[in-house]
């Protein structure tokens, strides 16, 4: 596997790691700041992203589904003593790759769990 292919498929992690961000911002930005005992009548206004949301979580799904695609189904082509030819460095990645998803899911939920701290 080329230095590229790697790359690329930290990439699709990174990516759907930001558009994960993206599509919790709405409600995690404003239970930080109550959380920090930051308060008033302005962090109702914290949700202008909002409206992103469903293209936020259908971005994440989206580059999800490429990491997914890179680790398990597409077939990798390496170079005997590269990185790549180890099979501990294909195991390490798959282990982040579901860490990542798990907290990525996470993430997207909050929305739905946050009125439960309130």
């Amino acid at each position: 596997m080329s230095k590229e292919s790697t790359r690329g498929g930290n990439g699709f992690l990174v990516a759907g790691i930001l558009s994960a961000l993206g599509a919790s911002a709405c409600c995690v930005g404003p239970l930080v700041l109550l959380t920090l005992g930051v308060g008033g009548a302005w962090i109702g206004s914290l949700t202008a992203l909002e409206p992103y949301r469903p293209i936020f979580i259908g971005l994440t799904l989206l580059f999800l589904a490429g990491a997914f695609h890179r680790l398990y189904l597409a077939r990798q082509v390496c170079t005997p003593g590269s990185n790549c030819a180890n099979p501990r460095t294909l195991k390490r990645r798959r282990m982040v790759f579901w860490i990542v998803t798990i907290l990525m899911l996470g993430l997207i939920a909050i929305p739905w769990l946050a009125p439960l701290f309130y």
